[in-house]
């Protein structure tokens, strides 16, 4: 049993996550049920990094192993009020061997998800993305937001936010299908992805627009499998029946998206904090596509945030870890 921060306020929220966002209440019970993963913090040296790790733990989604200097996160932990006492540590000298310590315990099967901490993204990407000693797959890394936006009856997935900047076609393919798998996890009815750009049809003045119709020519090929594309669609048309409507838009996807693919990261990022600030909605972010999710926490995440992406990374991981015992049978 975890000690209390002494917030009283906040292990009120971490008990009851929040009203406002149901569909986060249930990821995180389907996540406890299935019992506790070792997260790997890497260079959890602020109140942040620790606090999210605090509150996964607490309410038993995950095992927090923290990495860092350890006299910097014992003296992090102490000014935030916050006991550690109880979560192993493994002492590193600075956040660039924090990050390749940490992807290192999950290729020594210590850990089976990854946290960033308190170092930048690009730093833990690195270390991930090591040719010789890293994480990836044959799949290229992609970054997904579970968003719960008030109003809409289920979640929705939007991609990429956070990781590939100007996505090439082949690189579009693999974000794609990394958001169709995560859908697939997390119980999705269906799994409807729109290839979002400004108009819903195809133009040669418009590369996004090209970019979609491949990519759902490549749904119907094979190459994509598991959800139904549609593209190039708008975000009106993606989201809204009427406004598909009165475009004349026939399909399954349209006003009916539950992922939504952008064009480049400027604008999923757009979207994503959009819906955030402006709508209400919660976003829990997480990296697919490498041997191990990835959650990259926020200083502006909300703890129903924070929680909810812990979720999505317990659920995926152990999905990895069935699908690596059957593989080894």
């Amino acid at each position: 049993m975890l000690p209390s921060t002494g917030h009283s306020a906040r292990r009120q929220l971490v008990e009851s996550v929040n009203t406002t966002h149901p569909y986060y209440d249930r990821l995180i019970a389907a996540a406890r049920a299935q019992g506790p993963v070792t997260v790997a913090v890497a260079h959890a040296c602020d109140r942040y990094a620790i606090e999210a790790a605090l509150d996964a733990a607490r309410i038993g989604l995950v095992a927090p192993l923290l990495v860092g200097p350890r006299a910097r996160i014992h003296a992090a932990a102490e000014a935030a009020g916050l006991d550690i006492g109880a979560l192993p540590l493994v002492d590193t000298e600075h956040s660039h061997a924090s990050a390749a310590r940490a992807v290192e315990l999950v290729r020594e099967g210590r850990a089976a998800v990854l946290m960033k901490g308190s170092l930048h993204t690009d730093e833990l990407m690195g270390a991930v993305v090591s040719g010789i000693t890293g994480l990836r797959t044959a799949r290229r890394l992609s970054h997904c937001f579970v968003m719960d936006v008030p109003g809409r009856g289920e979640p929705l997935i939007i991609t990429d936010a956070a990781v590939n900047i100007i996505p090439d076609l082949a690189a579009k393919r693999d974000i794609v299908q990394n958001a169709i798998d995560l859908a697939r996890v997390l119980g999705f009815e269906g799994v409807r992805v729109a290839i979002l750009a400004a108009v819903e049809t195809v133009s040669d003045k418009m590369p996004s627009t090209i970019d979609a119709a491949a990519l759902c020519k490549m749904a119907d090929r094979g190459q994509i499998v598991g959800g139904i594309l549609d593209g190039p669609l708008a975000m009106d048309n993606a989201i809204d029946l009427q406004a598909a409507a009165v475009k004349g838009l026939v399909s399954p996807v349209a006003g009916r998206a539950n992922v939504l693919v952008a064009p480049d990261l400027e604008a999923g990022n757009m979207l994503a904090k959009s819906l955030s600030f402006m709508a209400g909605a919660a976003a829990a972010g997480i990296v697919v596509g490498a041997r191990v999710p990835l959650i990259l926490t926020s200083r502006a995440d909300t703890v129903a945030a924070r929680l909810a992406s812990c979720a999505v990374a317990v659920l995926l991981a152990r999905h990895q870890l069935a699908n690596a015992q059957v593989a080894g049978r």
